[in-house]
């Protein structure tokens, strides 16, 4: 369970922060699975999304969330701002997700 806030701004609403500790990032590289592959061949022949592939990349994304979690709570924060993700092919069949922001701590306004 994920007791941090997560935001894409530089602030949230109705917190202030108190204290900024820094960049805080995650990541994972994944590999295609030669049963999704099949899975995904057949499907692109008929069309549609590729459920396969979009449960790998999801687990991946969530994997480098908790890494960069866990990151934000050894610093001390309870809160990570600025918080963006981006996915790079770095081989045949890999892929890197990164997620990366600004661990803080933030108090809740008044």
């Amino acid at each position: 369970m994920n007791d941090l806030i997560i935001v894409t701004m530089p602030t949230i609403p109705g917190y202030r922060i108190v204290e900024t500790y820094g960049l805080v990032r995650g990541n994972t590289v994944r590999a295609r699975h030669i049963g999704r592959d099949i899975l995904a061949l057949l499907r692109n022949l008929v069309g549609g999304e590729v459920h396969e592939y979009r449960k790998l990349m999801a687990e991946a994304r969530e994997q480098a969330i908790d890494q960069m979690c866990d990151e934000a709570r050894s610093l001390g924060g309870n809160a990570i701002v600025s918080t963006f993700s981006t996915t790079a092919m770095i081989g045949q069949g890999m892929a890197e997700i990164l997620v990366f922001g600004t661990a803080v701590r933030a108090e809740p306004e008044g």
